[in-house]
């Protein structure tokens, strides 16, 4: 998914509409990040999924982007977001030259679930808004959080905080 987490600052959000997705499992031409474990905790039980954690502003501005493939436990970590650390802030992504749907799912800095926006529309340049201030980002295959029972409100944690 391009222009991942964005700012409400038009500079800002210009730039990070520029980057894009990357994912576990998947296949691109630029070599997939080391994995991290990342558990979400639903009534549906606990999810586990073995994801790329993009953590400089290149690894969120690429994203998930030419990913032809997602895995059903891949996906794309984004934190901390933004890069770099600092306090939580809104984020602001889009699918520019990314293939595949996913689910983007916005966390707030207690590890709870925000916002999921579901299937997101291949290479749409429309902004996907955390609709309020989130510390990390993770996306996943499109239809993967429903599939699941994730819903906004579930606990997230991962290997590497």
């Amino acid at each position: 998914m391009a222009a991942r987490g964005r700012s409400r600052s038009w500079s800002s959000s210009a730039a990070l509409l520029l980057a894009a997705c990357s994912g576990g499992g998947e296949t691109s031409d630029a070599a997939p990040l080391p994995r991290i474990a990342v558990t979400i905790s639903s009534s549906a039980g606990t999810h586990r999924f073995n994801v790329e954690p993009a953590r400089s502003s290149a690894e969120q501005a690429r994203g998930l982007m030419f990913r032809t493939r997602i895995a059903d436990d891949g996906g794309m970590l984004f934190a901390p977001y933004p890069p770099g650390g600092g306090a939580p802030r809104e984020a602001s992504f889009w699918m520019k030259d990314t293939p595949s749907p996913l689910d983007i799912v916005f966390i707030r800095a207690d590890h709870t679930i925000a916002r999921i926006t579901e299937n997101t529309t291949p290479f749409s340049e429309t902004p996907i808004p955390s609709g309020e201030p989130v510390s990390a980002v993770l996306e996943l295959r499109g239809g993967r959080a429903a599939e699941l029972g994730i819903a906004e409100g579930d606990k997230v944690n991962w290997a590497d905080r």
